[in-house]
């Protein structure tokens, strides 16, 4: 096989070059892991993926093997020596009969010679040897009809030994071709450094770009299976909402319509009976004998059913105007109520939407003894007298603080502290393994522990001893906070008007408490 037919069987049909990295699909087609890359990159967003040479589809992205054969082949091929002299198409002037391959061509000869010419060939200074070429004169001045030998620097152009002398490049700055060649090679090679300086800044650039998209496109997948899932939970909350509202409405209306039902069903009866006992008056007074008519006995007196009569009407308009209609603030109050579930239970602030509203008790066994803890577990008092309480490993013995009762080591959840009532506390999460006795168990004054802290009016937040301050006087009675175990996220807020004070993150590796620390008066878990 020529070189040229080898080449193009090494040819990507995509960049159209030799195959850099060759990939082999399915389909037995093969490109530049770049090239193909790319295609598949824009093919990303439609979801459809199919090879660009045959159009076969894949229903995932294909994965890309490397196909080994074809890389030694094209490596082999670009180190392979230069095509023989035959393969330029350049044949000995000399050897008419037959056409030899040149190996050489003499300029001042303007010839072309095979091996066994060459040997033969005049080995004079004037004549020029080269590489073997078709058009010997465009290496020769078009003036002078000389060879060209210098590289006028001023005029940029190669000339003859004449021109520099007695022609227009007289008195110019000349090199040697070789001299003038080499400083070109490098220019050239330090403007191609430069060049591919830029192309990997480019490329970098591509790269961070694609892991930004990347980063973003799975983030917005993880959105959209959170509200997807939330949706769902949303349509099944409302499915139970429907179906109690709707059994509370049948319910009243069973209620009220089974003595209606028991009466129409008995008037029925009645009006049964009323007719069996019309029937032989109407046939009595369709008879045309005046004789049958007067020896027929007579019915009974319709004097005696009046009592009967108002008593149904007086049933009837118990019925009627003393049950009234249906009640239906109870299934309005119960719709009311579900919905405020709903709502409360699933709607965050800007951090994001939370699953669950978290119910937490204050946890008295780790609660200083200077913390006074009440009946339900929800408030705590600082009280300027210790009270007796017996000795845990679990109970804070250096600073006025207590834990939650509850942990939580995965989702998202919600819960606020009422602190109108003290300017004087920290609100945050910790880990269970806080120390309860040294200097650093302060909430947010060691790696384990992520606080808000007020004093007076000064606000600021502390994770490991780093302060982090707050503009002083934030409005608000209630503080919440929110956890993403998932995210590694806890963020703080200021109710009454919602206000965002700040955010931590971190990789959670242990399941989290919530954590009170009070100086002065009292607050409470809402």
């Amino acid at each position: 096989m020529a070189s040229s037919d080898l080449k193009a069987e090494l040819d990507c049909s995509i960049c159209l070059n030799i195959y850099t990295d060759p990939i082999m699909l399915k389909c037995g087609h093969n490109f530049c892991r770049v090239c193909i890359d790319r295609v598949f990159d824009s093919q990303e967003g439609s979801g459809d993926y199919f090879c660009p040479q045959c159009r076969k589809e894949f229903q995932e992205r294909p994965p890309l093997q490397r196909n080994i054969t074809l890389r030694n082949i094209t490596e082999r091929f670009l180190s392979s020596p230069p095509p023989e002299p035959e393969k330029s198409g350049i044949f000995c002037t000399y050897c008419i009969h037959s056409s030899v391959p040149a190996v050489k061509s003499c300029l001042l000869c303007e010839a072309s010679l095979c091996d066994d010419h060459l040997r033969v060939h005049s080995k004079s200074p004037e004549h020029v040897i080269c590489v073997p070429t078709s058009t010997p004169e465009n290496r020769k001045c078009p003036v002078h009809k000389k060879i060209l030998e210098l590289y006028c620097t001023e005029d940029s152009a190669c000339i003859c030994v004449s021109c520099s002398l007695t022609g227009e490049h007289r008195g110019h700055k000349v090199d040697t071709l070789q001299e003038a060649s080499i400083k070109k090679k490098k220019k050239l090679i330090n403007n191609l450094q430069k060049w591919n300086t830029k192309r990997e800044e480019k490329e970098e650039l591509v790269r961070s770009l694609q892991e930004y998209r990347g980063s973003v496109q799975e983030q917005a997948d993880n959105e959209v299976e959170r509200f997807t899932a939330l949706f769902r939970d949303l349509e099944r909350r409302l499915e139970d909402l429907e179906e109690k509202v709707v059994d509370e409405i049948c319910r009243q209306t069973e209620s009220i319509l089974l003595p209606v039902i028991d009466l129409i069903q008995e008037l029925e009866i009645k009006t049964e009976k009323l007719s069996q006992k019309m029937h032989p008056l109407e046939e009595l007074c369709a008879m045309t004998d005046p004789l049958t008519v007067l020896q027929e006995p007579d019915s009974g007196d319709l004097c005696d059913t009046e009592d009967e009569d108002d008593e149904d009407r007086e049933n009837r308009d118990q019925l009627l105007y003393n049950r009234g209609d249906l009640d239906l603030s109870g299934a309005s109050r119960m719709f009311r109520t579900g919905m405020s579930d709903i709502i409360s239970g699933i709607v965050g602030f800007t951090g994001g939407i939370y699953i669950e509203k978290a119910d937490i008790l204050l946890d008295e066994d780790t609660a200083h003894t200077h913390l006074t803890i009440s009946y339900d577990n929800k408030s705590v008092l600082r009280s300027g007298r210790g009270q007796y309480r017996p000795y845990s490993s679990e109970r804070f013995s250096h600073y006025c603080q207590v834990l939650g009762s509850q942990s939580f080591s995965s989702g998202r959840h919600y819960w606020e502290v009422d602190v109108q009532k003290s300017n004087n506390w920290r609100i945050g999460m910790c880990y269970g393994r806080i120390d309860r006795d040294e200097d650093d168990s302060l909430i947010g004054g060691n790696d384990v522990s992520w606080g808000l802290i007020r004093r007076g009016k000064d606000y600021s937040l502390l994770h490991d001893n780093g302060f982090i301050a707050l503009p002083e006087n934030i409005p608000g009675g209630r503080v919440r906070v929110y956890l993403d175990y998932e995210a590694g996220q806890i963020s703080f807020y200021i109710r009454d008007p919602i206000c965002h004070l700040h955010t931590f993150t971190a990789n959670f590796t242990e399941p989290l408490y919530a954590v009170l620390g009070l100086w002065h008066s009292c607050i409470s878990l809402c």
